[in-house]
């Protein structure tokens, strides 16, 4: 098959033949019909991941059609249409026997533990569990822009963050995540206000649903927080990774404020929070990875409904090709929306 593959980190990306996967008794062969070039993806290839082994093929947003299953597989056969988590999960452990297979103790990653899917094959082991049949109403390139960045942001927004409509939402940082929390909490009735430093990312921001944007590069994002909401935000999403925007986002809760850490952050940077504001202001610190898999109902639901749209946050379809000079591309952090492969 043809893979898009890395030898070393920070190196060069390139596209070569490679062997095909080969399905075991609970696996299923995935031909990828589309797959998301995520900054998962960069902090992969940058060397940030320590599941990741060379040479190694990324990629873990995808859609694509069953070619083959394993035996024992009974869910699944050749032809369906399907889309699964960027983290699937083993079926045993005490996190996936809770419905938490998102955070399973032996978790599978294609695109890190294992080869991705910038190819197109690639082996999705447990199928059964991990799995998902597609609507015939969501099509191949909407189904990849949902995971990892919309799942992980309904999952933090929704379930972590406990959104209702009394709330004030600040969202840093309008990637391809923070669009996507943009628009989920703006879907719930909440006052979403859009941090960024790209005046276009801001733009969409708006036609998201932000009620106020804020550019990082003009102005005091805390102060201004404080000064649109009167006393600082309910709930407040790092989607971008750095200590700049963890600390604004930490910085601007009201009290009882949730802070949602989703971007991923280098290991030179660590979060920084004082002890004195969690304690006196009664701030929550929550991480957010993934989503479970039961959630994805409720989200075919709502795209049915047409209460949201994830493929607005689709920005253009590329070539298989084209991978290296998009993953260089997010070295700068000004990539606007997703940016999906579809060709092959």
């Amino acid at each position: 098959m043809k893979a898009a593959i890395y030898n070393k980190f920070n190196g060069i990306i390139e596209i070569k033949q490679v062997d095909d996967p080969v399905v075991t008794d609970e696996d299923a062969i995935i031909e990828v019909k589309a797959s998301g070039i995520c900054r998962s993806d960069w902090h992969g290839w940058k060397g940030h991941d320590p599941d990741i082994r060379l040479p190694h093929v990324p990629g873990h947003e995808f859609s694509g059609i069953v070619r083959e299953v394993g035996n024992k597989v009974r869910s699944f056969q050749p032809g369906d249409r399907i889309t699964a988590p960027f983290c699937c999960g083993c079926s045993t452990c005490p996190q996936c026997l809770k419905g938490n297979q998102h955070i399973c103790d032996n978790h599978f990653q294609p695109g890190f533990t294992d080869w991705g899917s910038f190819a197109q094959y690639v082996r999705i082991k447990n199928a059964d569990f991990n799995l998902i049949k597609l609507p015939s109403s969501i099509d191949f390139v909407s189904a990849a822009g949902l995971g990892c960045r919309f799942i992980t942001a309904f999952h933090g927004i929704v379930n972590q963050g406990k959104i209702d409509p009394t709330m004030s939402v600040a969202v840093h940082g309008c990637g391809g995540v923070g669009l996507s929390a943009i628009m989920i909490a703006a879907s719930y009735g909440a006052k979403v206000i859009a941090i960024d430093i790209n005046e276009v990312n801001l733009q969409k921001a708006k036609s998201f649903g932000a009620a106020h944007t804020i550019d990082a590069s003009r102005e005091q994002v805390v102060d201004k927080l404080f000064e649109i909401t009167g006393g600082g935000v309910d709930l407040s999403m790092d989607a971008l990774g750095s200590h700049e925007t963890s600390t604004n986002s930490i910085n601007c809760l009201a009290k009882k404020g949730k802070h949602i850490q989703v971007g991923i952050l280098g290991s030179e940077n660590e979060i920084a929070v004082s002890s004195a504001d969690l304690i006196a202001k009664e701030i929550e610190i929550i991480g957010s990875h993934g989503m479970p898999i039961a959630d994805y109902k409720l989200i075919f639901e709502l795209i049915t409904s047409k209460k949201i749209d994830p493929s607005l946050l689709i920005d253009r379809t590329v070539n298989l090709e084209d991978v290296y000079q998009e993953i260089l591309n997010m070295d700068d952090y000004s990539n606007s929306g997703m940016v999906i492969i579809d060709q092959f």
